[in-house]
Order: structure tokens, then C-alpha cells, then sequence
């Protein structure tokens, strides 16, 4: 009876090679994966594995190339734009693999995207299907993908499951059978895989080629379109902010506010700030000095510990900030919020 090799075309796919999920460790720009070294591996042979070039290998762990490596040697695989991805397209003969960060304690979204090449927040939630901005410690929470060539890197072999990047569904995929053109099985899966049409005939390599879909080009995303001046009436966290008055200690607070980038609340009233103070999650009420305009937004993260905070009481999206009537500059505001 003869067996058909079944082909699953989603595109792109996300591979999944190993249960525990490789950690993404450091922060941007030197972020890494580790790597046990196997026997018979060179800087090379896993060079291939990650997708990445030996010469970046080596620096990062203090070792010299002409060198020999050890079995049961740690290394340091460096995420690079060779093979850390963080759009959502990838090549034909590419595969691409989650890369995960460990939630720690008091981390914010903010700041894990911060600290991983600064991906948005939006972003963070959509590849992990949050529905809120709270996080819990010991939560993994895909940060990116490894990118490997599926010709050359054994990570792809493993894999059982397949994911859409973009919906983030689950699909399951049979093993394959792999098959020669004589629709004989190959013995230990070393003969390269052979598309059977319906009538169980091998389908040549030029038939292939014409029901290949062309490459995708790569396009990074693109911020949503500023319309300065639209009316949100405070942002949708007012109701929010209105629920956390209830029993808890009300605060208010004077300082100077500073303003970063996003790209939420231009279009859904959705305001974000940080706070070394609130707790990730509460609604602060900011109002503006100058203007006496108000709005209500969400606490990301605490305040990074750089030059340019010194000296702010909190940071505003800069959506909140233009609702404000203020632009990209820092002025002085009132906050209120219950602790």
C-alpha cells in the first residue's frame, strides 16, 4: 500500500523544537541563547543550528575559533539580525522558532519589551494572547523568534507542531513518511521528501516549482496613523480609575511629566504611563497644569533608571500627552491615584 507524504502549507510557520522552549537571557543589545555542546560539535555545526556566523560566536565567549569545544560546554548564541526576528514574515526556506523570556518579579510589559529591542507592548500581548497589561512572575512569554534556514539547522526537524505567526493557532503535524522517487521509503530519513499527487505518483521537481507561491517580501509593521486632536473624553480607563477609589488610599502628587512613543490610544482612547510609585496596573489621573486638560492612563512599568528621568515624577504616552495639549516636551501636571 503506498503511503503519501502529507505537506502542511502554512505560511509563515512558527516551529516548535523543544518542550521547555529556548530562554532568551541579557537584554538589548546583547541578548542570548545558551547552548550545550553536543559531541562531534564545532563552532561551525552550530553555527549552522542558530543561523548564526561562528566569528559572532566565539568573541561573545571569550574563545578563539581554532580552538576545539568540549561536550557539555555552555555557550552564549548571540541573537542577532541574522537570526532573531521580531516581524511577522519570513522567507520560504526559513523556518521561524519562539524565543521565550521568563517573567520576573516586578517586571512590566514596558519593560521586558524595552529590555528586547524595544518591542511594543501591543505586540508583546498579541504573541501571547494577553488580554490585560498585568503579568505574572514565572510567565513565559514569546519574545521573538529564532530564524533558521530549514535545510541547514536539525531545530526544524524536531518539530511536531506548527503555528500560524499571525493568529497564533495551533495546528498538528503527521510525521512525515519520506520517500524516493521509486515511492520507496527512505531508510532512516536521510533521502529528501518527494510530493505525491492524488493518483500517488511522485510530482517532479519542476511541478513543484510551478505551485510554489512566490516569496513574500519582508515588511516590518507600521505604526498606525496619528490624527492629533481626537476626542477620547479622558481615555477608556476613567471607569477604571473611578472602581480603584473604592477603598484604598487616594494620592495626589506634583511634578513634571515626561513623554515617550506609542503607538496605542491614537486611535482607541488606550493612555499608558510609568511610575515608580503605582503599582503596574493602576490608573492614574494626570492633569495638565497649563491647560487644566485631564486623562486617564494605565500604569506599564516603573520609570527606567536613565539620565533623562531624573528628576520626572511620571512618563506619559505621547497620545495622552497630545490629548493633554502638549506635544513632546515635558511640563508640569497633577496626578491622582489610590494605593
Amino acid at each position: 500500500m503506498k503511503r503519501i507524504l502529507l505537506f502542511v502549507f502554512s505560511f509563515p510557520c512558527v516551529a516548535f523544537g523543544q518542550d521547555k522552549g529556548m530562554l532568551v537571557e541579557g537584554s538589548s543589545p546583547n541578548l542570548y541563547i545558551s547552548h550545550t555542546v553536543a559531541a562531534k560539535e564545532n563552532f561551525y555545526s552550530i553555527g549552522r543550528l542558530y543561523n548564526v556566523s561562528p566569528k559572532e560566536i566565539a568573541p561573545l565567549n571569550k574563545l578563539k575559533l581554532e580552538k576545539g569545544l568540549n561536550p557539555g560546554q555552555i555557550l552564549k548564541i548571540p541573537l542577532v539580525s541574522s537570526n532573531f526576528f521580531q516581524i511577522k514574515t519570513a522567507a520560504n526556506d526559513k523556518t521561524l522558532i519562539p524565543l521565550y523570556y521568563v517573567v520576573k518579579e516586578k517586571d512590566g510589559l514596558y519593560r521586558i519589551g524595552a529590555n528586547h529591542n524595544k518591542l511594543p507592548v501591543e505586540t508583546l500581548k498579541k504573541w501571547n494572547g494577553l488580554k490585560k497589561d498585568e503579568v505574572g512572575k514565572g510567565t513565559k512569554l514569546v519574545v521573538g523568534y529564532l530564524k533558521v534556514s530549514k535545510g541547514q539547522s536539525a531545530l526544524v526537524v524536531k518539530t511536531d507542531k506548527i503555528q500560524t505567526a499571525d493568529s497564533g493557532e495551533m495546528l498538528e503535524e503527521k510525521k512525515p513518511i519520506l520517500v524516493n522517487e521509486n515511492n520507496s521509503k527512505a531508510i532512516n530519513n536521510e533521502l529528501p521528501p518527494v510530493k505525491i499527487d492524488d493518483q500517488g505518483k511522485p510530482v517532479t521537481k519542476e511541478e513543484i516549482k510551478k505551485e510554489e507561491p512566490k516569496q513574500k517580501e519582508i515588511i516590518p509593521e507600521v505604526p498606525p496613523v496619528i490624527i492629533p486632536g481626537t476626542e477620547y473624553n479622558g481615555g477608556i480607563f476613567k471607569s477604571l480609575f473611578d472602581s480603584q477609589k473604592n477603598d484604598n488610599t487616594a494620592m495626589e502628587e506634583k511634578g513634571i511629566a515626561g513623554v515617550f512613543k506609542s503607538t496605542s490610544g491614537w486611535s482607541d482612547g488606550k493612555y499608558y504611563c510609568l511610575h515608580n510609585s503605582a503599582a503596574p496596573g493602576t490608573v492614574i489621573k494626570i492633569t495638565n497644569s497649563a491647560t487644566g486638560k485631564a486623562i486617564f492612563a494605565k500604569v506599564l512599568d516603573i520609570m527606567p533608571d536613565i539620565k533623562q528621568n531624573n528628576g520626572l515624577l511620571i512618563r506619559i504616552s505621547n497620545s495622552a500627552a497630545a490629548q493633554l495639549g502638549g506635544g513632546e516636551s515635558n511640563f508640569n501636571c497633577t496626578i491622582n491615584y489610590s494605593k
